[in-house]
């Protein structure tokens, strides 16, 4: 099979044009590099002209970013090749039979975790609209984060039903997972190793093929597809873990009255050979669109290729248990808003919250599964007026961002931090307690990004994730 196949590769030739399917945080920088380097002639990005997201095509095209917030070369680089007529965004599906490599970056999130039933259904129809149009040949790989065994299952079935092809004889089809983080894109698709498997020998070395101009650093890892699948579900779900140890960490050394910071340094500070203690960062929730879902696209993996699980798994597993703690940090600071507020005199209902940041990430625009949300209603069931600030966030359904900050925290008795844009770093703890007018204006730290000690002596309260050495300091 795999004979005939590279002998179709062969007579079609090297890779030279190449469709990304998904215009977002992975399909524009990876369109982007595509188009960028020398061994590819064009790059065609498919974005679906809906009322959600077709403003991108036309603004692509013009060589403008919709992708906000702080993203080093990316709209440079982006004016560059549409300027060089290398790249062109369009909602025509179509041309992707004029492509030699297709790769999709669609979301796939799961409506409830609990049944860990993913939702599949932008990545379905994009399956759909590649397996139309594919030709023999050509190379398709999912660059979306998806439970293992989907390449090698559903997504074969998909695009041999509406191609009429057969993967691995008529056509190429491999998984390499993106390895990015928002606010270094361009820099992490260069820098990493890129993590790359088919679903037989030919499709892995024509994916390294696609994958190789673009790497500067980065090496590439060839695996099967299914490795390579858990490979991406399980590196995510270990992050997750990291970060809820230090979650867990965290509110137990508000318990006893420590820094969690110092005691962070402490044991970061032990290193040598064969020692490894790094520490991830506590916080106020976990959000975006990978860490909250992809541990339990790893646990579905388990479930659906390993059959009749004897062993702790899902919500009993350790990552399982690792999303509840992250979950929970939200709540957390809920708790810590009411505890400030009761210190000074008042209760949640009828306060007003300064809820500064609203994007999941610092100095970005990336609002998906931002942990600010499940905040944001508690505070309002519990009779609080909440206003929400982002620098970089223009909109949000049923939310309203503003962009003045003055005005956001003007008359406000809480002012709590989810975000760590550079933006709230250097808040002055005089000037925001003038826009206040309170006598004890509460100050919630989700992310460590102000000065406790400024804050006290200018006559706030203040409450700071795993800040037990603060947290219960004299009203001055």
């Amino acid at each position: 099979m795999s004979n005939g196949l590279q002998s179709i590769i062969d007579e079609r030739g090297p890779i030279k044009t190449i469709g990304v399917v998904g215009m977002g945080y992975v399909g524009i920088p990876a369109a982007v590099l595509f188009a960028d380097a020398p061994e590819f002639e064009s790059v065609l990005g498919f974005q679906r002209d809906s009322a959600s997201s077709g403003y991108k095509i036309a603004m692509l095209n013009r060589g403008e970013s919709p992708l906000k917030g702080e993203e080093p070369g990316l709209e440079e680089l982006l004016g560059e090749v549409v300027g060089a007529r290398k790249f062109r965004c369009t909602s025509d599906f179509s041309k992707i039979a004029t492509c030699d490599a297709v790769t999709l970056a669609i979301q796939t999130p799961f409506l409830d975790p609990k049944d860990l039933i993913p939702d599949f259904s932008a990545l379905i129809e994009g399956l759909r609209n590649v397996g139309r149009h594919i030709t023999p040949g050509t190379l398709v790989v999912l660059e979306s984060t998806v439970t293992p065994g989907t390449t090698a299952g559903m997504a074969r079935e998909i695009l041999e039903a509406e191609s009429g092809l057969v993967a691995g004889e008529e056509f190429c089809l491999a998984h390499a997972p993106e390895r990015v983080m928002v606010g270094r894109l361009l820099r992490n698709i260069r820098e990493h190793d890129r993590i790359v498997g088919g679903i037989d020998d030919v499709s892995t070395r024509q994916a390294m093929e696609l994958y190789r101009p673009v790497l500067t650093t980065g090496k590439i890892i060839p695996m099967t597809a299914t490795a390579a699948e858990v490979t991406k579900t399980a590196e995510n779900a270990f992050r997750d873990l990291q970060i809820a140890a230090a979650n867990q960490l965290a509110l137990h050394c508000e318990a006893m009255g420590v820094n969690v910071y110092d005691v962070r340094a402490g044991i970061d500070s032990l290193k040598g050979e064969g020692i490894t203690r790094a520490i991830l960062w506590p916080g106020a929730g976990v959000g975006g669109h990978c860490l909250t879902k992809d541990s339990w696209h790893l646990e579905r993996g388990a479930q659906v290729l390993g059959g009749d699980l004897w062993y702790p798994h899902g919500a009993e597993s350790i990552f399982g248990v690792a999303r509840t703690i992250n979950e929970f940090m939200p709540r957390h600071m809920v708790h810590l808003t009411t505890e400030g507020l009761r210190r000074a005199g008042k209760s949640p209902e009828g306060a007003t919250v300064a809820l500064l940041g609203w994007a999941f990430i610092q100095n970005s625009d990336d609002t998906r599964n931002t942990p600010a949300e499940p905040y944001l209603a508690a505070m309002e069931r519990a009779g609080a007026e909440v206003r929400v600030h982002d620098p970089f966030v223009d909109d949000y359904p049923g939310v309203e961002i503003a962009h003045d900050l003055d005005a956001t925290l003007a008359g406000a008795d809480v002012v709590t931090i989810f975000t760590g844009h550079h933006h709230y770093a250097s808040l002055d703890p005089v000037r925001v307690k003038e826009l206040s007018g309170r006598e004890h204006p509460v100050i919630v730290d989700g992310r460590n990004v102000v000065d406790p000690d400024a804050f006290i002596r200018a006559g706030f309260i203040y409450k700071g994730i795993g800040r037990g050495d603060k947290n219960s300091h004299p009203v001055r």
